[in-house]
């Protein structure tokens, strides 16, 4: 009788256990595309610009490897409209030419806020490309994040500071 009880039990716990899931699992996307006044960091005030563009761009990044394709496409995109919201026309270099005194100065310190966006980006979209084709990106994603890391740096020693976006529609 106890063993009949000793075998059930363990049979209905054997089944009860999670499994394993496949290699070629994907997590659902959870990025929707956005226009750049959407995901834009600038805004606001200095000092916490890493922090903005990750509640912006949630990625797993622990699990680059299962990123959703389209979670990669959005970001691919959201870096290339950062990058033209800074150096395009009507971006942050010609608006930050065309101010003075405490408006270049916002503008200046959203700027370095885009950077952090656009870099941090930059740097997601080598660390999947990496983890999921084995594409060796190392020497790029190195130089980026050096980048990125100065940047950051910049941000942090703003802290407080107004900082402005431009109304960028790239």
């Amino acid at each position: 009788m106890y063993i009949k009880t000793a075998i059930l039990f363990l049979a209905a716990s054997a089944l009860s256990l999670p499994t394993a899931q496949d290699a070629h699992h994907k997590r659902a996307a959870v990025l929707t595309k956005q226009s750049y006044a959407d995901f834009q960091v600038s805004d606001g005030v200095a000092g916490d610009a890493l922090a903005e563009v990750q509640a912006r761009f949630p990625i797993d990044e622990n699990d680059l490897a299962n990123v959703d394709p389209a979670d990669a496409a959005i970001i691919k995109s959201a870096r290339e409209t950062a990058e033209d919201a800074e150096v395009g026309t009507g971006g942050f270099n010609d608006a930050i030419a065309a101010a003075s005194g405490a408006d270049a100065d916002a503008l200046q310190v959203g700027k370095i806020k885009n950077k952090v966006l656009k870099l941090k980006l930059e740097v997601l979209d080598l660390q999947i490309d990496q983890a999921q084709s084995g594409k060796d990106n190392a020497d790029k994603i190195a130089a980026e994040q050096k980048k990125l890391d100065t940047n950051i740096a910049t941000d942090k020693k703003s802290a407080g500071d107004a900082s402005q976006s431009v109304d960028f529609q790239g």
